[in-house]
């Protein structure tokens, strides 16, 4: 009788040395398939081991790209329905079995060696998370380094905040940059927003644990005429969503400053 072949499933509790969870949500949109398809790549080229969760957000998962549908390291979250980025990014935290989770968008890409580098640092220093510089990657191939405002080197916990002057201003570190423990992602998960929900999430996780920012790149943004910064719509909505991101990680950064002051104090 021949074996049969472990689900994707039983791959995934059967990798102990497997420490990261790449979190994506997808629609599968024509336009997208080949963008994701690359995002796989990326990931193909790894030199640490690592499995993803997709999210396929209402999309038919017989659209999926068969590089992904075959790869058992791809566990797919299919919803019934559509949901939204932040509430499908969400849902799929709650598939990860991994010690850290990495966001990324369906068409983006990873640069080769931005798993090993970020978790060899997080495994040296202890610390609570990790991240890199981006790279907008053009039509043409050819990259432009987008260098955050936080400084390289080690951060402490809400420290990151601070380097988003206004809420107008660039934020203040690539959220799918970062790769962070599992357990600070689920307190400082996505928004509950419709755009900005990833701005949320990069400050609710440097607000929460010292970290680490490298001066290397380790993720790239793809410029193209579907990406959601192109559309009509999203100046209408982006002031409002950055100066909500923006006052939640002032009040957040500003209540665990006042209950460290408390603890030290003895005040309650």
């Amino acid at each position: 009788m021949t074996p049969s072949r472990p689900s994707a499933a039983e791959n995934r509790l059967n990798s102990p040395t497997t420490k990261i969870t790449v979190v994506i949500a997808t629609r599968l949109r024509p336009d997208r398939l080949g963008y994701l398809t690359a995002l796989h790549e990326s990931l193909t080229r790894q030199s640490v081991p690592w499995e993803a969760v997709i999210a396929l957000d209402g999309a038919d998962p017989t659209r999926l790209p068969a590089p992904l549908a075959d790869d058992p390291r791809v566990h797919v979250l299919a919803l019934p329905w559509p949901v939204g980025a932040a509430c499908a990014r969400n849902l799929a935290l709650n598939d990860v079995r991994t010690e850290y989770v990495n966001w990324a968008d369906d068409d983006d890409e990873f640069t080769d060696d931005a798993m090993a580098v970020r978790l060899r640092a997080l495994e040296t220093t202890g610390l609570g998370w990790c991240a890199g510089y981006s790279e907008d990657l053009h039509p043409d191939g050819t990259t432009t380094l987008w260098r955050c405002p936080t400084p390289p080197g080690r951060h402490e916990a809400g420290d990151v905040w601070t380097y988003w002057k206004k809420p107008e201003d660039t934020i203040p570190i690539g959220p799918t940059t970062i790769l962070a423990r599992t357990d600070l992602v689920r307190a400082a998960p996505m928004g509950g927003l419709i755009q900005g929900e990833d701005y949320m999430a990069a400050v609710g996780v440097t607000c929460l644990a010292a970290g680490i920012l490298l001066p290397v790149p380790v993720y790239r943004y793809r410029k193209h005429p579907g990406q959601m910064t192109r559309q009509d719509a999203y100046a209408a909505l982006e002031p409002g969503a950055r100066r909500h991101a923006w006052n939640y990680g002032r009040s957040l950064r500003s209540a665990l400053s006042a209950r460290e002051t408390s603890d030290a104090t003895g005040v309650v």
